[in-house]
């Protein structure tokens, strides 16, 4: 298939990794930040390819994974009213609050829906007037377009019975609070390339300069991942700290204009806890005061979200890359995809999810 297949030809995989082991002089951690980019390394065995002193470690980059348990148990209650509909995509549906998930609350007489498109929920609102239609508004940067269009629209058209929970996220802020960690033992990142699609990658080049931490742009597949670590491997050892792209067939610095400015017509940044880093400014999408009436926690009152519980899931400890998922204690035994602990276990682009289904036998 073009543009898929030789881009996991296994010479070429083997002769960037040959390259990367005959750069590297000295001991590197690397981060990648998207979960994407976790699976693509964990399923073929990229890391594996790697000298030993040259570590992968993964980040916070997976929006399912990084929505707190706060959040979740407002949607659980939002859910659970007998007036609404409650829309979310497929990966939220068994994330767990401090009590059960979206699935418990539908096998209890709950109207849970999933859509794969916050457009979809837009219409349900429209065929069903006499409801209250809420979406579940997760994700990064990559999806909060399409969030922006769905609200605009229901503006245009006067749906009043939809809102959104909204927990959309941005990456910038997020990797300058790791960076910024007294325990910081990151070198340089592989920045999410779908990301970068829609904003484009001038937010990392102040971030690059200020921590002396090369950011490359890549893909998700295992020439574009190798690609990305070389990259990041010969500015490290050169002394140099820039942001680069190895993501060029998808990715232009200034991104989609078009999306971003969707974006800043309906969102602007907020304050937001991020599973394993709690607070973090302007790391959130929150609506504009002209769009509040869309806004959920608003129109059903609900109350601030609180601390999440303490348990035995360590998810916020492996989002920030100080734990490997099989390090632990519950993985693959109290902690499995059927009983999940934490949204690592869940998401399609968490990484528990990707070492129980790829490397069990890691430990």
């Amino acid at each position: 298939m073009k543009y898929l297949d030789e881009y996991r030809d296994a010479a070429s995989v083997k002769a960037l990794a040959d390259a990367i082991a005959g750069r590297q002089t000295r001991p590197w951690t690397l981060m990648e930040v998207c979960g994407g980019q976790t699976h693509s390394i964990v399923k073929h065995g990229l890391d594996r390819l790697l000298p030993p002193s040259l570590s992968l470690i993964h980040g916070p980059g997976c929006p399912v994974c990084v929505t707190p348990e706060t959040i979740i148990d407002q949607a659980l209650e939002l859910a659970a009213r007998p007036d609404v509909i409650f829309c979310s995509f497929g990966d939220m549906l068994r994330v767990p609050g401090s009590q059960h998930d979206l699935l418990t609350v539908k096998a209890r007489g709950g109207d849970v829906r999933m859509v794969y498109s916050p457009l979809d929920a837009l219409n349900l609102a429209r065929e069903n007037p006499e409801r209250q239609v809420v979406f579940f508004a997760v994700g990064f940067e990559t999806t909060a377009p399409t969030t922006a269009m769905a609200v605009l629209q229901a503006q245009r058209f006067g749906v009043r019975n939809f809102s959104l929970l909204v927990a959309h996220v941005r990456v910038p802020p997020a990797v300058e609070t790791l960076l910024s960690a007294p325990d910081n033992r990151v070198n340089g990142l592989l920045a999410a390339g779908h990301v970068c699609a829609v904003m484009g990658y001038t937010e990392y080049e102040p971030i690059a300069a200020r921590f002396r931490a090369p950011i490359v742009v890549t893909g998700f597949e295992p020439l574009d991942i190798l690609s990305g670590v070389l990259n990041c491997v010969e500015q490290l050892e050169e002394g140099r700290a820039e942001v680069e792209n190895r993501y060029g067939r998808a990715v232009t610095r200034e991104g989609n204009r078009p999306a971003q400015a969707l974006m800043d017509q309906v969102f602007e940044p907020v304050t937001l806890s991020w599973r394993g880093l709690d607070a973090i400014a302007d790391s959130g999408l929150g609506l504009r005061p002209e769009f509040a009436e869309f806004d959920a926690v608003r129109r059903f009152e609900l109350s601030a979200p609180g601390t999440a519980s303490a348990g035995p899931c360590r998810s916020g400890d492996v989002l920030t890359g100080r734990l490997k998922p099989f390090e632990c204690p519950a993985f693959g035994t109290a902690c499995t995809p059927e009983h999940p602990l934490g949204a690592t276990m869940v998401s399609s682009e968490g990484a528990c999810a990707a070492y129980y289904r790829y490397r069990r036998d890691a430990a």
